[in-house]
């Protein structure tokens, strides 16, 4: 039975700093700082696991005490990890970010290169009934994916991950179920401006792709599926403590309750939902985000 969510991405350590006054620039700041687990796909797949879908992880981690717990935690949170490579010499990739007193992002730095190790003949998708790819794989690398989900028959969801990395993956951006940007991302992929977003998704329609979930933050997203009038959704009131994650989250609860048999706008209310629950929590990936889901229902 074609049931597992076959996320193809990242894996990190996420290192977040966040200052306890108003961020003052080019000196220190006093605050606190958290390491844990993260990564775009590894973020995904655990909120997947979390959420009871069936969810493998494709990924690459170095050799290394990182990579232990990267690993360790993940798949604590239900997600399958065997098809993620341990690279002998490597270190974990990290994600440096700082944010303000308020917990929004005021900068990050991100050291990806261990993902460029990932070897595609990990990924299986005879029993997969969608693969998820983000932004962070190399393009030959997305390009294989793509491909092989295509020769499988089996949809793909792509997150952007950023302006720099849409760009990067622009052309591959046809013939996909699910895109999920927001507004400076999807302005990178079509080359249109940023406020044009209607048209841009116009134009990803024209590309094949069948749905696509633009994010404008505190503006909530609209849900543009090929053939139907765009849909808004507001974004849920929340109390932020720590936006890292909440779009890895977002994502991840749109694909649970897809397989569930939700419809795109539907799934899109349980991603929203998602959001809210993660930026209110100082964890990248929420502990308890099945609960916090349905609390919000």
């Amino acid at each position: 039975m074609n049931q597992w969510v076959v996320v193809v991405g990242g894996t990190n350590m996420d290192v977040v700093a966040r200052t306890s006054a108003p961020l003052v620039a080019a000196t220190s700041n006093p605050g606190h700082t958290r390491i844990s687990p993260g990564g775009v796909g590894r973020n995904i797949a655990a909120c997947l696991g979390l959420l009871g879908a069936p969810v493998r992880l494709v990924s690459a981690v170095g050799d290394d005490a990182f990579g232990d717990v990267a690993m360790r935690v993940t798949a604590a949170c239900g997600a399958d990890v065997g098809a993620v490579r341990r690279v002998p010499g490597a270190a974990t990739g990290t994600y440096t970010a700082v944010l303000d007193d308020a917990g929004e992002l005021v900068a990050a730095v991100s050291d990806m290169a261990v993902v460029d190790d990932l070897v595609l003949e990990t990924v299986h998708l005879a029993d997969a009934a969608l693969v998820v790819v983000d932004g962070n794989l190399a393009h030959e690398q997305a390009a294989l994916v793509v491909a092989a989900a295509a020769s499988a028959d089996v949809p793909v969801a792509f997150e952007p991950v950023s302006v720099a990395k849409a760009a990067r993956l622009a052309d591959l951006v046809h013939d996909l179920f699910l895109v999920t940007p927001n507004t400076d991302e999807l302005a990178a992929v079509t080359g249109r401006a940023t406020g044009a977003w209607r048209e841009s998704a116009a134009d990803l329609h024209a590309r094949g792709v069948e749905h696509v979930w633009v994010r404008h933050g505190a503006g909530g997203s609209w849900m543009c599926s090929r053939g139907a009038e765009p849909v808004h959704l507001p974004a849920e009131p929340a109390t932020v403590v720590d936006v890292t994650g909440a779009g890895d989250a977002m994502l991840a609860a749109w694909v649970a309750a897809w397989l569930g048999g939700a419809d795109p706008v539907e799934a899109a209310r349980a991603g929203h939902r998602a959001a809210a629950a993660t930026v209110e929590s100082p964890h990248t990936v929420r502990p308890d985000l099945a609960e916090e889901i349905t609390k919000r229902s």
